[in-house]
């Protein structure tokens, strides 16, 4: 059997990270196995979780308080030499540039569309 893909969701908000979880699902790639979700409120879990390792990719809220996704995706991507893939979650489309800015590998607008999330966050997967 293999072993799940971890995934981090970072936000402050208990009602995104759940939607995260829930838009995804546990297995949504049959060439991918399950999903294991770690979900976190505060940056200083993020940076622990990330440090500590075994973390596949994180889906990082950029509307979190008080310290936003894009800010976190920076500081991870400047600090963690092999830092996962990241997915930053942005406040309106038109915010595609700081998720480029912070280095983040993809971004997904809110509201979120489960469909293009889970395409988001598998196609950095199977990478």
């Amino acid at each position: 059997m293999t072993a799940p893909l971890r995934i981090l969701v970072y936000s402050s908000n208990t009602n995104t990270r759940a939607e995260v979880t829930t838009a995804i699902g546990k297995h949504p790639d049959s060439a991918l196995p399950e999903f294991e979700y770690i979900e976190v409120a505060s940056e200083p879990m993020v940076i622990h979780h990330l440090d500590t390792g075994g973390i596949d990719l994180a889906i990082l809220d950029g509307e979190a308080t008080p310290a936003g996704g894009m800010g976190v995706a920076k500081q991870l991507k400047d600090e963690i030499e092999h830092c996962p893939p990241l997915v930053v979650l942005t406040g309106r489309p038109d915010d595609r540039w700081l998720a480029d800015w912070s280095g983040a590998e993809a971004a997904v607008s809110h509201p979120i569309d489960p469909f293009v999330l889970t395409r988001a966050v598998t196609e950095l997967l199977r990478n």
